[in-house]
C-alpha cells in the first residue's frame, strides 16, 4: 500500500468523520463512520475515554471530535512549564487538556494534516481560551519543529495510521529534549492479521490493520533510540467490539474478518524515554 494513497484515504476519512461528528450525525474514526444501529454514535475504541471533570469547561465539539483510544494526557503526568506535542491532534481535546495542565509557563502544540480537524481545533481553542496552545499543519512523519524542543510527545490512536511508523518514532526522538517522554495511546496487535485484512484500505484507515504488533512497537522505538519502552494493555477487543468496528468500515467485511480480528486488537499505553 503506497504511503501517499494511505495518507489521502486517512485525510478523507477523518475529514468526513469530524464533519459528521460535530453535525450530530454520529461517527468515529475507528468504527462507525455511519450508524450501524439505532444508537451507534461512538465505536468501542473511542468512547468513554475522559471523565466529566476532565472535560468540564471544554467546548462540546472538542469531545465530539475526539477519535482516540485512550487518555494520554493522564498517562503523561504533565507538569507546569513543560512543552507538549500531540501527534495527530484532531479536534484538539488532548492539546487543550495539556495546555491546562502545563499552565501559562508551558505550551501545548497540536500537529494534524487534515484541514477540517485544524479548523475545528483552532475554533475550540478560541472558545476554551487556551492562549498557550498552538495547532500546526503537517504530518507526523515530518514534524515542523526544531530538534530538542519538546518535553513530552503525546498521540492518541494516530501512529497506527502511518505508513512509515519508524519515521514517526525517529521524528519523535528528534524533537524531544534529553530526558523527554513519549506517552502514547494507540491500537496494537496481539497477533498477525491475515493478508486479506492487511490489504483492506477501509480497515487500515479504521485504526485496525495498520497497527503494529506489540513487540514491533517496542523494537521500533528502541531502534529510534528510546529507552525504558513499555506497552501496557488497556483493553482487548473481543467479537462484539470487532463486529462494531467492521460494520463501521462499511459492513463490507464478512465473518472471516471478524474472526481474524477478534482478540487480536487492543488499545494500549506505550511509554518510552529519550536518554
Amino acid at each position: 500500500m503506497k504511503n501517499d494513497d494511505l495518507r489521502a484515504a486517512v485525510k478523507l476519512r477523518y475529514g468526513n468523520a469530524v464533519t459528521a461528528a460535530v453535525s450530530g450525525s454520529g461517527g468515529g474514526c475507528c468504527g462507525p463512520s455511519h450508524s450501524c444501529g439505532p444508537t451507534a454514535t461512538k465505536d468501542p475504541i473511542t468512547r468513554d475515554l475522559y471523565t466529566d471533570e476532565e472535560t468540564k469547561g471544554l467546548p462540546e465539539d472538542a469531545l465530539l471530535a475526539s477519535f482516540g483510544c485512550g487518555n494520554p494526557t493522564a498517562l503523561a503526568q504533565l507538569e507546569p512549564g513543560e512543552i507538549v506535542l500531540d501527534l495527530g491532534s484532531g479536534g484538539g481535546i488532548d492539546v487543550l487538556l495539556s495546555a491546562q495542565r502545563v499552565g501559562p509557563s508551558g505550551k501545548a502544540y497540536g500537529l494534524d494534516m487534515t484541514p477540517e480537524m485544524l479548523a475545528l481545533a483552532r475554533a475550540n481553542q478560541a472558545r476554551a481560551g487556551r492562549a498557550n496552545a498552538e495547532f500546526l499543519e503537517g504530518t507526523i512523519e515530518a514534524v515542523p519543529l526544531a530538534d530538542s524542543t519538546v518535553d513530552v510527545i503525546l498521540s492518541n490512536c494516530v501512529i497506527n495510521l502511518s505508513g512509515d511508523k519508524q519515521l514517526v518514532f525517529d521524528e519523535a526522538f528528534r524533537v524531544l529534549r534529553s530526558g523527554g517522554r513519549f506517552a502514547v495511546s494507540d491500537v496494537v496487535l496481539l497477533r498477525e492479521l491475515p493478508a486479506a485484512a492487511r490489504g483492506s484500505m477501509e480497515l487500515w484507515t479504521g485504526c485496525v490493520v495498520g497497527a503494529l504488533l506489540a513487540q514491533d512497537y517496542v523494537r521500533g522505538l528502541e531502534r529510534a533510540g528510546f529507552v525504558q519502552v513499555s506497552v501496557e494493555p488497556t483493553r482487548v477487543f473481543e467479537r462484539d467490539d470487532v463486529e462494531e468496528l467492521v460494520c463501521g468500515s462499511g459492513c463490507s467485511a464478512g465473518a472471516g474478518a471478524v474472526d481474524a480480528l477478534s482478540g487480536a486488537v487492543m488499545s494500549a499505553f506505550i511509554r518510552a524515554r529519550k536518554p
